[in-house]
Order: C-alpha cells, then sequence, then structure tokens
C-alpha cells in the first residue's frame, strides 16, 4: 500500500526521466522540481542547491507546517540531496565540487531516482519498491535441473 503523495511524486519523476526533462542542476527539472511541477519555489527554503539546511524563509515554512505536493521544506531538501548525491555530485552544488560529466546521462539519472524513492518509501513507511533483493530472495528447490558435460 502506497500513500498518495507518494504515488504523484513517483509519477512526476518517471516522466521528467521518460521525458528527458530531468536535468539535476535545474532547480525547475531536478528530481524536487520534478515533483514540485516544474517550479522552482522550493529552491529559496536553502542558502545553497543541495544543501539540507533551512535557511529563515525554510524555517519560517517548516514551522507553519507547509507542505508542497504533500512533502515539508525539509523533506524536499532532503530528497534534493539524496538525488544530486546518489547522481555523484558534491553537496552542495559548486561550481568547484565534483559533479558527473554528462548529468543527462539515464544511469546517472536512474541511480539519483532510485535512491529518491527509495528514500520516498522510508519517510511514509512503506515498503522499498526499489529492493530488489526481496525478488532474488527463494530457495531453489527443483532438482529435476541439472547440467551435463559429458561428451
Amino acid at each position: 500500500m502506497t500513500t498518495k503523495r507518494f504515488d504523484q511524486a513517483v509519477d512526476k519523476l518517471y516522466q521528467a526521466f521518460h521525458n528527458n526533462s530531468l536535468h539535476p542542476e535545474c532547480a525547475m527539472q531536478c528530481a524536487v522540481g520534478s515533483i514540485c511541477d516544474g517550479r522552482d519555489f522550493w529552491k529559496h527554503f536553502s542558502d545553497q542547491h543541495g544543501s539540507i539546511h533551512l535557511n529563515y524563509v525554510g524555517k519560517v515554512n517548516q514551522s507553519f507546517g507547509r507542505k508542497f505536493n504533500g512533502y515539508s521544506p525539509q523533506e524536499l531538501l532532503d530528497i534534493e540531496a539524496i538525488f544530486l548525491k546518489a547522481c555523484g555530485y558534491s553537496l552542495p552544488l559548486d561550481h568547484n565540487g565534483v559533479r558527473p560529466l554528462n548529468p543527462s546521462d539515464k544511469h546517472i539519472q536512474f541511480k539519483g531516482l532510485s535512491a529518491v524513492i527509495s528514500y520516498l518509501c522510508r519517510i511514509d513507511q512503506i515498503s522499498d519498491v526499489m529492493d530488489y533483493h526481496k525478488l532474488l530472495n527463494f530457495e531453489y528447490q527443483n532438482s529435476d535441473y541439472s547440467i551435463s558435460h559429458s561428451a
């Protein structure tokens, strides 16, 4: 069972990924920008992109219990930091910091999205839909199949 905010966020991230409109360095096209419908208002909750520290504006919104597409300002900053870190960025973003050579690379973006979706599962207290270990955790009970190397 998932939550409404989880389903909506994952749908938006999925669309951004498959429409090639996901870009980690753009506040309107990153993970949180995608969750927030291509808007960048959330960037004013922190003084640096990728920071998990709320600034005055972020703290005020957080203390008033404001939610944006279901997420608090702190959750949004956490989501973005997880996404950027998993994409290979050093945080917070800085022109001298570490960054992937090609932030549009699907493999890089998939790593970021996988980390974000796992985090979204964790904060909504649902099973991690990205955990493939459960799919592979089985006992091989059929001994009728064997490989013979005889000539």
